[in-house]
């Protein structure tokens, strides 16, 4: 038991000054300037000012596969893996994952109108632009202090 702790304090240790970010990154953007990571937003928690209905794309790949992520990081902590590449790992993981929760969902459904709009029935796919800025990075764990 004390080396599986010790395993895990050196571990811990690794990762206390990176840090993994996964989803729509800064500087994402659609053709006409507009912000991958607001569209994101918006079909994640939906708009009824705009009668747009939340579409939990986001949620659902964490609820379904967070556990798989700590056992794949367990695994590659396990196999001796350096921690850039341990998140590097788990950011394709997770963007894969994120990617596959886009294409899957189907519910709920699109109105009449939009599905005439866009030729197909298919919510969250459309230019496939928010599907492709899906991303990662893997960095120096940044200040949360707010400077004035």
């Amino acid at each position: 038991m004390d080396k599986v702790m010790d395993a895990l304090d050196k571990a811990a240790s690794s990762f206390g000054n990176l840090q993994l970010k996964v989803g729509f990154l800064e500087g994402a953007t659609y053709p006409d300037g507009t912000p991958v990571p607001m569209v994101a937003a918006t079909n994640e928690f939906g708009n009824p000012a705009n009668n747009q209905p939340p579409r939990p794309f986001f949620r659902n790949a964490i609820a379904g596969h967070e556990t798989e992520w700590q056992e794949a990081t367990a695994k590659l902590i396990e196999n001796g893996d350096e921690t850039r590449d341990v998140l590097s790992l788990l950011g394709e993981i997770i963007v894969d994952d994120i990617k596959e929760s886009i294409r899957s969902l189907d519910s709920p459904p699109l109105s009449p109108v939009t599905i005439a709009k866009k030729g197909f029935d298919k919510p969250l796919i459309d230019t496939s632009n928010m599907l492709n800025s899906v991303s990662y990075e893997v960095g120096e764990i940044e200040s949360q202090t707010n400077s004035e």
